[in-house]
């Protein structure tokens, strides 16, 4: 579609989170109890063989300790992708992720994300590896508060790990959003994908996300009761940081009078492409204009009272809160089915709640934090078999081995707007609406969808007119 518009991160408006040159003495990524056998380099000749990995799954199915399953909507081709991908460094890491696309090509674009992107992290880790030459260590699994040794000194250490790892995803989500703007097959100036991912080794946990997928823990509190905990921030375009790094950059963040509580981005000179989210891969059209793909990234040491993860696309948040899913998930007959149960209550909450709204894709992902699942009886007591670890029977329609399908006819999406449709309404600036109702922090659970029925969008592929903003 013509020359992709500027992503570079270093522009005033990419608001980078770090600027440090990381140069820790004592950060050997391949540490642990036990050192995998494997190398870094068993992984690269790989490459071409992603889909047959024995520890990587990625259509609906199980692992070890995990459940994966992802059900498609019905605005068109299903757009979500989902990985689980154990001994992923190490014999103790776990590698999850979900990736919801929009737009025309959204599905390649988050396809080609949960291909690519895990192996960018695991190159980025393995260079500060290989600039150590010292003797390997457990100072990634450490956890400075259990050893009693100098508090110090620990902290130092667990600064220097949350630094390289911080670093780690901020390069290869760079990386990875340069790789596809250079895509010679893959149009992504008007369509891209969110990523929440997330990296256990031993008691760490290491998350980086873009966009509004979501991902929650379960914890026991004092009186043993299971709560949910937020992973994981919404960005949307109306949370304060992201609205003012939008509009510094002559972008534009409003809702429209049909969708009040949905705020867009726009480009400066005309009402598309109403991105509903402030940072994604991708949506080229709208990177000069404050949308950018760097991650918040978040590290997090894991305790006993620490029960299961659960990362999922808007599709099930839309209509579920976090409480309501953790009580779907510890409540399902077997571990092997959570997933799968999960994503069948978003479905019914859809046709309940929103009955003139078109259900979204739904992709989850669990991974019970004990590293135990369901015996294969067990499994296939609830309507699976071994198969479905190979198969994709819920909307990954034509999929082969490495993620790729033949191109579909354009389907109706849900993230961004046309100017044509947004024509007849009226647009409700996000500044008007809190007036009374105070402004939501941070903090608080964000959901694309409270009490309205409403669709994300309503076509892919904005239409620009060429007529600039008058002087």
């Amino acid at each position: 579609m013509g020359c992709c518009i500027s992503t570079s991160s270093r522009s005033s408006c990419s608001s980078r989170s770090n600027g440090e040159t990381v140069s820790p003495s004592c950060l050997r990524i391949m540490c642990g109890g036990t050192r995998s056998k494997r190398t870094f380099s068993d992984h690269i000749t790989t490459l071409q063989h992603l889909a047959s990995l024995p520890n990587r799954i990625f259509t609906n199915g199980r692992s070890r300790s995990s459940c994966i399953f992802t059900q498609q909507g019905r605005k068109g081709i299903n757009q979500d992708a989902m990985i689980v991908w154990e001994d992923y460094m190490s014999e103790d890491s776990t590698f999850c992720g979900v990736f919801d696309g929009h737009g025309p090509h959204g599905h390649l674009v988050a396809r080609k994300v949960r291909d690519a992107l895990p192996l960018k992290l695991l190159s980025f880790l393995h260079s500060h590896e290989s600039k150590r030459n010292g003797p390997s260590t457990a100072c990634c699994n450490r956890n400075p508060k259990s050893d009693g040794g100098d508090s110090e000194k620990d902290g130092s250490m667990e600064d220097k790990v949350d630094m390289l790892w911080r670093e780690a995803f901020l390069k290869s989500y760079k990386a990875m959003d340069k790789e596809l703007r250079s895509h010679p097959n893959l149009d992504c100036f008007c369509s891209g994908s969110t990523a929440v991912t997330i990296v256990k080794q031993g008691s760490n946990l290491f998350m980086g996300s873009i966009g509004d997928s979501r991902a929650i823990l379960a914890s026991k509190d004092g009186t043993d009761s299971l709560v949910a905990v937020q992973l994981t921030v919404d960005l949307k375009p109306d949370l304060p940081r992201e609205a003012e790094r939008i509009k510094r950059c002559k972008g534009r963040v409003f809702a429209l009078q049909d969708e009040p509580e949905v705020p867009r981005v726009w480009l400066p000179f005309d009402d598309a492409p109403g991105l509903a989210m402030a940072r994604a891969f991708g949506d080229f059209c709208l990177k000069e204009y404050g949308v950018i793909s760097i991650p918040e990234f978040s590290h997090r040491v894991l305790t006993e009272r620490d029960k299961f993860i659960v990362v999922a696309s808007d599709g099930v948040w839309d209509v579920l809160s976090n409480e309501e899913v953790v009580e779907i998930v510890s409540s399902a007959p077997t571990r092997s089915s959570a997933a799968r149960i999960l994503v069948d209550s978003a479905a019914r909450e859809w046709k309940f709640k929103y009955p003139t709204s078109k259900m979204d894709d739904c992709a989850v992902v669990c991974l019970f934090l004990d590293g135990k699942m369901d015996s294969e009886s067990d499994y296939d007591e609830q309507g699976f078999s071994s198969a479905t670890l190979q198969s994709n029977h819920s909307g990954n329609v034509g999929e082969s081995d490495d993620g790729q399908i033949s191109e579909p006819s354009l389907q109706r999406n849900f993230t961004v707007r046309s100017s044509e449709e947004n024509t007849p309404y009226r647009r409700v600036p996000v500044e008007g609406q809190r007036n009374g109702e105070g402004i939501v922090t941070e903090d608080q659970n964000w959901s694309g969808l409270e009490g309205v029925t409403r669709v994300n969008s309503l076509v892919q592929l904005p239409r620009f007119s060429e007529e600039r903003p008058r002087t």
